[in-house]
């Protein structure tokens, strides 16, 4: 089965592979740093691109609640089915992480639609209050 719909691009965070070369990411890789990429961009962070991006910044100074947690799991399900095509979205879960009031952990369940592979990605999301 060819993967190469999947895609190669530069890792996330960008870094060199040995001296002089760019490091790559390829295929599931790359789906799974785009995931990350789209939730760690607030809408407007990038100028020639202004909505590229997820809504879960708006929501950094708002109380640890289940209010909270899914407003969360709306904005990452939104913004993953708008910018990364290359997945279905199975399950988004949102939930404080046990011991720490400031953090709730975003727990998705992807499947890559090429390879019906299934993926899971846990996202930190600090809260500032």
């Amino acid at each position: 089965m060819k993967i190469d719909f999947l895609g190669v691009g530069w890792n996330f965070p960008v870094k060199l592979d040995g001296e002089t070369k760019i490091a790559m990411a390829a295929y599931e890789e790359s789906v799974r740093q785009a995931i990350w990429t789209v939730l760690s961009i607030a809408p407007g962070e990038r100028p020639m691109r202004p909505q590229f991006g997820c809504g879960i910044h708006n929501l950094v100074f708002a109380r640890n609640s289940a209010d909270t947690s899914g407003q969360l799991v709306d904005a990452v399900r939104q913004a993953l089915n708008r910018w990364e095509p290359r997945i279905d979205i199975l399950e988004v879960d949102a939930y404080p992480q046990e011991g720490q009031q400031n953090k709730i952990l975003i727990e998705i369940n992807y499947q890559v639609r090429r390879t019906n592979n299934r993926y899971n990605l846990v996202y930190p999301f600090y809260l500032e209050y």
